[in-house]
């Protein structure tokens, strides 16, 4: 079973006289990817023949990859779970994740993932998958997440997330009073920056903390959109991705996240943390061009705000 995704290039004048090897690093494709394509003579052409990547370009060539994939993820069964497609093209699926659904299997969750979900829809397709998550989100943080079909679009979206130019937005739901003995208490402001940087917590293999001497670098920004019986539904974006950034955040200024059972574990509101990755800006790998995708408040946050939308 192969799949083959093939991408056209025409050459504009910028590039006459450049290898193909540099117009084709030009469109983001990584070193990694460069080498698989030259691993086969047949998976680049020039003007309809094989074109080593450091022959010569010249304005208006043909330029043609082949991207060949047959392996599927060995250890990721294919499970007829629900799968919320919001976007899919030959280069990338976007999903809405639901809550409760961890994203790939482990010991304790090894049928009832994300990764399970799609290898079944790829199944049935009857085409090869390899599980490539671009923006992963915790087991219980629903929402917008981006998988790359195949290895070229994979390596491009990697650096666009390492290059923080993958837009993401958050929503949560906080305690608007704050909460006693939290580190660095301070009350909430319609919009204010957090800067504190992550690590993780002695003796955990999950929590991570503040830990201002050997912590990573972590930066959140918030925005109050809404305020209730003593909650705030927040709109959240992040100059950083550390591992449960937002929660840790939040608990560490006073305010955690209504149903986080790490982070504020006496809460009752919720059954799981009351986060959702609700809006997703990127450039597409391929085409490069600009996408938008919204993903509506799930049920169990709208209770809250019942009036609010996205």
């Amino acid at each position: 079973m192969t799949k083959e995704r093939i991408i056209h290039y025409q050459i504009p004048s910028a590039y006459e006289g450049h290898k193909i090897s540099e117009f084709l690093r030009n469109q983001g494709i990584s070193t990694k990817s460069l080498i698989k394509l030259k691993s086969d003579v047949s998976n680049v052409c020039l003007n309809n023949e094989p074109g080593f990547i450091n022959r010569i370009l010249s304005k208006n060539d043909l330029l043609t990859i082949y991207v060949r994939e047959q392996e599927s993820s060995k250890k990721i069964p294919p499970v007829d779970l629900p799968l919320s497609i919001i976007y899919e093209d030959e280069d990338i699926l976007v999903l809405n994740k639901p809550a409760n659904m961890p994203i790939h299997p482990s010991m304790y969750n090894y049928e009832n993932t994300l990764g399970n979900a799609v290898a079944y829809y790829f199944k049935e397709k009857k085409e090869p998958f390899i599980f490539r998550c671009i923006n992963r989100l915790d087991r219980d943080t629903s929402g917008l997440t981006i998988l790359a079909k195949h290895y070229l679009s994979c390596g491009i979206l990697y650096d666009e997330m390492e290059q923080r130019r993958i837009d993401r937005t958050y929503y949560a739901i906080v305690l608007q009073n704050t909460v006693p003995d939290a580190p660095f208490s301070c009350e909430l402001t319609p919009e204010s920056t957090i800067d504190l940087p992550l690590g993780r917590k002695p003796d955990s293999a999950i929590e991570r903390m503040v830990d201002l001497k050997n912590g990573d670098k972590a930066i959140t920004h918030y925005r109050i959109l809404a305020t209730s019986n003593g909650l705030c539904l927040l709109e959240l974006h992040l100059d950083t991705g550390r591992t449960h950034q937002i929660r840790v955040h939040m608990q560490a200024i006073g305010h955690p996240l209504i149903g986080d059972f790490l982070y504020n574990p006496e809460d009752t509101h919720m059954t799981r943390q009351a986060l959702h990755a609700g809006k997703l800006s990127f450039r597409h790998p391929i085409t490069k061009e600009v996408l938008s995708f919204i993903a509506p408040m799930p049920e169990d946050m709208k209770l809250f705000f019942p009036a609010f939308s996205l």
